[in-house]
């Protein structure tokens, strides 16, 4: 009986040893990119496919994974490629586009190469020429809301690419409106109406732009206590040359600064017209020799009245090289945090039009300390990929940044100003110090990302889309025109700020219009229905985009 039984089990064992022996792993082993290497013009695209291979080298198998790796370019000015592996060539030159996913035994990668020429045939291909803002306008309720701008470039022969975060973004009045330098995010600050303007240049140094306009409901009017002009000085021919002056207005409660060059509550005056003449939008016009000054009165809106004025020179003398001057913008930027950054801007008055130019990426920028607090510079990197005028603290202290733009003749005009992370020290009972301050420790917090949704379809009237907030509150994210609760009125393009790595569920309300699908990068929540509600989910491992179809 026992032998029986022994020889029972003896049987068992082989056949479990044979078909668990035989099982196939499923960790991935290695992934390959296809096709290996491409040459496209300017606006053409690529389709990258990333083929897995798994098994852990014992009874190998594929099948693709394109769009489960994560996609990066070494040189995003040449090339960007979005989650899906869709390469778009944007500028001359060479980049490497990489797929990157977790292995069975650590993290495995494979690349492909893209070289971009300059410009092409057909429907595709050439520089930039054109800046369209989408939305043109938009409208914030609350202190706080946000809303997200894309920067859409058309090429010279047609083509269209998405330069939203290859572009450097402005705002012209940050009391009202501040805006991501590269992102293009704008968030609500006080009532008002702001411009949102974004810069790009193209690898030949040429510069294109293209503005929209947000305004703010809520809050308080920002006074203006403080009136500055740009530049300090000018020195024009009597010969009519002309300078654009700029009047920067602060306010007393925020003390942040905008743009009131042309603001209807702004009067410019001379002091003598028939020496120099001034525009009501600002532009000083040389008349005759002599000195004048020019005067610029900013009326607020509960009737005090803030002035500031500029000396104006008058020479007989022929009119010198077009860059009259150069000024940094902010004079100074004082930071809170180790490894924060923050964004200079190079304005040239010109004495042609246009007569204000934003030189940031073609001046060559200096630190007084690049060990400490590095600036970048277009001047060595051809491709333009790098932000310019971008400082940042990797210790504390302060430095000098520096502006320099070379003039035809060969002549520099320079400007300046203050970049700084100060200290602050240990409390003397041995507590860390005030957050805040430029202490090892006092990094800036971790990426975020931000997540733009919006509406694919033709409904422009009944359709709603709600998310969750980064901490789980549910639905506090409205989309679309069909939040009504409350008085809401959700916009057409809806953003919210997470953690990278963050899932997001975003749902499509019963009844919120003819529900017809979710983009490809969001994965539906179960089937699609006409009763609804319908969901989907996007794992933000960067900024990210999602449409749903509302017919």
């Amino acid at each position: 009986m026992c032998n029986r039984k022994f020889l029972a089990a003896t049987l068992l064992i082989g056949l479990v040893v044979p078909l668990t022996s035989c099982g196939n792993p499923s960790g991935l082993d290695s992934v390959t990119v296809s096709p290996t290497a491409q040459t496209l013009s300017v606006g053409q695209t690529l389709q990258f496919t990333a083929t897995g291979t798994y098994g852990n080298a014992n009874h190998t198998h594929t099948k693709d994974i394109t769009g489960s790796v994560t996609w990066t370019s070494s040189t995003p000015g040449v090339a960007t490629v979005d989650a899906s592996g869709l390469a778009t060539a944007v500028g001359a030159g060479t980049t490497t586009i990489t797929a990157s996913a977790s292995g069975y035994a650590g993290p495995v990668s494979s690349s492909g190469s893209i070289v971009v020429t300059s410009s092409g045939g057909g429907n595709t291909g050439g520089s930039i020429a054109s800046i369209t803002i989408i939305p043109g306008t938009q409208a914030l309720s609350a202190i706080g809301d946000t809303a997200q701008f894309l920067a859409i470039g058309t090429t010279s022969s047609g083509a269209t690419v998405n330069l939203t975060n290859l572009s450097t973004w402005t705002t012209s009045s940050a009391g009202i409106a501040t805006v991501g330098a590269t992102t293009g995010l704008a968030t609500a600050v006080g009532q008002g109406t702001a411009s949102i303007t974004a810069l790009y240049t193209n690898t030949n140094g040429t510069t294109v732009t293209g503005t929209a306009t947000v305004t703010v409901s809520a809050g308080s009017a920002q006074e203006v206590t403080a009136l500055s002009i740009i530049p300090g000085s000018e020195t024009l021919s009597a010969s009519g040359q002309s300078s654009q002056l700029i009047a920067l207005g602060t306010s007393g409660s925020t003390g942040l600064m905008q743009d009131v060059t042309a603001n209807a509550q702004l009067t410019w005056t001379s002091s003598i017209p028939s020496i120099a003449a001034v525009s009501p939008t600002g532009l000083v016009t040389g008349v005759s020799p002599g000195a004048a000054s020019i005067i610029a009165i900013f009326t607020n809106t509960d009737g005090s009245v803030v002035t500031g004025s500029v000396a104006i020179t008058i020479s007989s003398t022929p009119p010198p090289e077009p860059l009259l001057s150069l000024t940094i913008i902010p004079a100074s930027i004082t930071l809170g945090n180790l490894q924060a950054t923050g964004q200079f801007l190079a304005i040239g008055t010109f004495s042609s039009a246009p007569y204000v130019r934003d030189l940031t990426n073609t001046v060559k920028w200096l630190s007084s300390a690049p060990n400490v607090f590095p600036v970048s510079s277009n001047d060595s990197n051809a491709q333009g990929q790098e932000n310019a005028g971008v400082a940042a603290a990797w210790g504390n202290g302060s430095a000098t940044i520096i502006a320099e733009a070379t003039a035809d003749d060969g002549s520099v005009q320079t400007a300046t100003a203050t970049f700084a992370c100060p200290l602050e020290l240990p409390n003397p009972n041995g507590n860390p110090p005030t957050p805040g301050s430029c202490y090892p420790g006092s990094q800036a917090s971790a990426l975020l990302s931000t997540l733009t949704v919006y509406n694919m379809g033709l409904n422009t009237t009944g359709w709603e889309l709600t998310a969750p907030s980064a901490t789980g509150t549910p639905n506090v994210l409205h989309c679309g025109p069909g939040w009504t609760t409350n008085g809401g009125a959700g916009g057409s393009v809806c953003t919210a700020t997470y953690p990278v790595g963050t899932t997001v569920t975003i749902t499509a309300p019963a009844g919120a219009g003819a529900f017809g699908g979710w983009s490809y990068n969001c994965a539906a929540v179960g089937a699609v229905t006409a009763a609804g509600p319908n969901s989907c989910t996007v794992t933000l491992d960067t900024d990210d985009t999602v449409g749903a179809i509302f017919n």
